[in-house]
């Protein structure tokens, strides 16, 4: 079993499920909506909060900070405008390391660059989020990957040959991995998940723990995905899914994430163990609707039982209608009433 440990987190390939609540840039680039999101993931009992982080300047080509991006999710005038009035600087960051500190939750972020890299790295965080689009960018995969630090790897749009490279790229320096099944659908339709890749994944790496990175809606791929052995999920998570922004349609509102955190801890709950066992609740049952051998009519002793003397019927008497063979054709040793019951010790 795969075990990797990080801050006051634990997750490993036996469970049980460990949850991300992916806020993003979801707070609308507002420090007080993203310290109260913490807070309620946290309520709900999400293990890890998970934010993004971008030097925009350095990410981007020039052409495409300045790129005029006027549409009903901007927030400015440019796409680099946008991008930076939605990004939290040092300040912010301190501010939500430490709400996350206070409220139980494991603090995390996606680093899409190597400035972003070092920025996380100064402060002091305990893991790495590889976004989907960084799946192939070696580069930056080795230079986190010398950090020592944990990392979750999404693996959207990616080959199964360009994840093995990832992988290869990581393992070399940094043992500590979660390879996340991915769709890079904005929504991802449920004809377009393809589940069964983390079965793939699992038989392809074995020495790694998988997990889910999920864009759909709903909670029902996040609970298909733990019965198929992905054990880290990470849910986008938004306070109302009509704000203005273009992950908020395929986020979880809090209810949703309370049903989703509930009915994940309901699998472990509910698989139990392999012993079948019968509980004291289920003998009153058995009593009151299983059935029983009764005599059909009046009997006499001496008679030879048939079918012709006998009936099963509700409620269960102690016979059950699987040792009928042990009663046909024996000797009755009592006289009996029409729906008596008949044992074992009544026939010879």
């Amino acid at each position: 079993m795969k075990i990797i440990s990080f801050g006051k987190s634990k997750i490993s390939t036996n469970g049980p499920c460990y949850v991300i609540a992916e806020i993003g840039h979801n707070h609308q680039g507002n420090l007080e909506t993203a310290l109260r999101m913490v807070k309620v993931a946290a309520s709900y009992g999400v293990q890890a909060v998970k934010f993004q982080k971008r030097d925009n300047k350095t990410l981007y080509t020039i052409a495409m900070y300045n790129k005029p991006y006027d549409n009903e999710n901007s927030y400015g005038a440019t796409y680099g405008e946008h991008r930076e009035f939605l990004e939290f600087g040092r300040d912010e960051y301190l501010e939500l390391m430490k709400c996350a500190e206070e409220n139980g939750v494991e603090f995390m972020s996606t680093a899409f660059d190597f400035k972003s890299a070092d920025f996380l790295a100064d402060l002091g965080i305990t893991s790495y989020k590889m976004a989907s689009a960084d799946v192939t960018n070696t580069p930056l995969l080795e230079y986190i990957a010398k950090l020592g630090k944990p990392m979750f790897i999404s693996t959207g749009a990616a080959t199964m040959e360009e994840i093995r490279i990832a992988y290869e790229t990581v393992i070399k320096h940094n043992d500590k991995i979660c390879l996340m099944h991915c769709i890079a659908g904005y929504p991802t339709e449920y004809h377009n998940l393809n589940l069964k890749v983390i079965e793939t994944l699992k038989r392809e790496f074995p020495d790694v723990i998988i997990g889910y990175s999920g864009h759909d809606n709903g909670i029902l791929a996040a609970v298909i995905s733990y019965m198929l052995g992905a054990t880290v999920l990470e849910k986008h998570f938004t306070l109302n899914r009509s704000w203005k922004g273009t992950d908020h349609r395929f986020s979880l509102e809090p209810e949703g994430l309370r049903k989703q955190i509930r009915d994940l801890r309901r699998i472990d709950i509910a698989l139990g163990e392999s012993s079948k066992t019968v509980y004291d609740f289920e003998i009153e049952a058995k009593k009151k609707m299983g059935k029983g051998i009764y005599a059909s009519r009046p009997l006499s002793a001496g008679s030879i039982i048939t079918w012709d003397d006998i009936c099963l019927k509700t409620p269960t008497n102690g016979t059950p209608p699987y040792m009928v063979n042990k009663i046909l054709g024996k000797k009755l040793k009592i006289n009996l009433d029409e729906e008596a019951s008949i044992s074992l010790d009544q026939v010879e």
